[in-house]
């Protein structure tokens, strides 16, 4: 008897439709649930990222609380010059003071992916510039205004490179954190559970 070739095709037919393989049925549910399989791994990668960034930071991207972000506006001194943002995060202060200094460039520093892009995507000013680059190795020397909310590590590295960089009058304003051993001009109190500092600097 000639045996009869059968059709490569009607062999996944009958796999996919009859035989209830472990296997094949995980295709068919992948096939069925494509959307909420690609949302999964986007969250899964989008967690994954922060927390990389976190570790290589040294601080996860915190976005400025809106009390705090009143206070800071409250203190924000006159100023003539390039405004820097170190630690841009998300874009919540970049978005506040390009509100304030209408007529003042304001330039954010930020290395996180997603908080980079997202907050070029939701700062659309135009006097807002945002760059994905290590504000250490960014020349400050033509700021006249400096604002972050960092960690103690890096304002006490922070501390060294503005002595070196920041010319006479240039303000430095930071959020919850100090730079060790320098006296503030001023320093004022969040209410908010936390008692947040800020802590407003003149060179």
């Amino acid at each position: 008897m000639r045996t009869v070739p059968v059709p490569e095709k009607a062999i996944l037919f009958y796999l996919i439709f009859h035989y209830k393989h472990p296997l094949v049925q995980f295709l068919i549910y992948c096939r069925e649930n494509m959307t909420l399989i690609i949302f999964f791994m986007f969250i899964v990668w989008f967690l994954g990222s922060i927390v990389i960034w976190t570790l290589i930071n040294g601080i996860s991207p915190m976005p400025t609380s809106s009390k705090a972000l009143l206070k800071i506006q409250e203190i924000l001194p006159d100023v003539n010059g390039p405004i820097y943002e170190l630690g841009s995060g998300w874009g919540t202060l970049a978005r506040m003071l390009s509100r304030k200094y209408t007529h003042q460039q304001v330039i954010g520093y930020e290395t996180s992916f997603f908080p980079y892009w997202i907050s070029r995507l939701f700062c659309s000013q135009n006097n807002v510039t945002l760059e994905r680059k290590n504000f250490f190795k960014v020349d400050l020397s033509k700021a006249t205004l400096i604002v972050c909310y960092l960690y103690p590590g890096a304002m006490r590295q922070l501390k060294e490179k503005f002595t070196k960089e920041l010319k006479p009058g240039t303000h430095i304003i930071s959020n919850t954190f100090g730079i060790p051993g320098w006296i503030p001009k001023q320093v004022c109190e969040v209410d908010d559970i936390y008692k947040t500092k800020i802590y407003r600097y003149e060179i």
